[in-house]
């Protein structure tokens, strides 16, 4: 008789237990982020924006980390209230700029988008001509870290060096390679500020070209910054369309937005340039 009681409230146990597994709630999964793309241009219309924006959606989604708001306007650039609930910048985790030219934006728009990232601590990411955006306001420049300054060899086979294969998106490129991209010369940047993650080969350019203007050589061509409490990522890469297909481009944007986001780590310490 008491062997038939412990078995029967061995059963009770396990049953028991059974529903409560059932019954208990599922582990809370991290809510998904939310990212602004702004494909804006006022002045040269780059044709890869719409694909870029395209591309960066489909990221998102088929990755599960993001979805992605995608707009050719600046109104959600505020932090003030917009009728019929629209969005603003409030809602998002990062704003991605393939931008060009004076946007029209007031003085509460451009001070919402600096807060956003300063005091907020969210992500701003800069493609290509993102450095040819607000050339006259200061506050932008110094939030992206450098300017275009000409595009000495306009679009050619790019002798590019990974300075940081540890940074989060740069490994798979290996430690140099080649790519046709329109790259940028830059002024108004410094290495005190940013972290270089990839520069052209200067021993392979023609260094003798009259556009040329940067006599330190050091042509700089993706970075990552702080920017108060947030998070700054640029590359002038992204102009030719075909290499939003490339999956080492698509690898190193899926890890800029997961960067600015918060979503992983990295050292973004500023460094000298390297003498090889």
């Amino acid at each position: 008789m008491t062997r038939k009681v412990l078995v029967i409230g061995l059963v009770v146990l396990i049953f028991g237990a059974i529903c409560n597994s059932q019954n208990a709630p599922a582990p809370a999964n991290p809510p998904i982020k939310r990212l602004l793309f702004l494909g804006e241009e006022k002045g040269y219309r780059h044709e890869a924006v719409s694909h870029a924006a395209a591309t960066i959606e489909r990221l998102g989604r088929e990755s599960g980390l993001w979805t992605t708001t995608i707009r050719t306007d600046t109104e959600v650039l505020t932090k003030k209230k917009i009728e019929y609930n629209a969005k603003t910048i409030n809602d998002f985790d990062a704003v991605m700029f393939y931008t060009g030219g004076d946007l029209e934006m007031n003085d509460e728009q451009k001070a919402s988008l600096l807060s956003f990232v300063h005091d907020d601590g969210k992500g701003f990411i800069g493609i290509h001509s993102a450095t040819i955006t607000f050339t006259s306001w200061p506050e932008y420049g110094e939030m992206i870290g450098g300017y275009f300054d000409e595009h000495p060899w306009v679009t050619f086979e790019a002798p590019i060096i990974v300075e940081d294969p540890s940074f989060p998106g740069m490994a798979q490129w290996g430690k140099a390679f080649v790519l046709k991209d329109e790259i940028y010369q830059m002024k108004d940047y410094s290495r005190d500020k940013v972290r270089v993650l990839m520069r052209l080969d200067a021993s392979k350019l023609d260094l003798k070209n009259p556009r040329v203007h940067r006599t330190d050589h050091d042509f700089a061509v993706t970075w990552a910054k702080m920017y108060g409490k947030g998070r700054v990522y640029y590359t002038t890469l992204g102009h030719v369309e075909q290499n939003w297909d490339d999956p080492r481009f698509q690898k190193m944007m899926v890890e800029a937005v997961k960067w600015s986001m918060g979503l992983v780590s990295a050292d973004v310490t500023s460094r000298p340039l390297p003498t090889e």
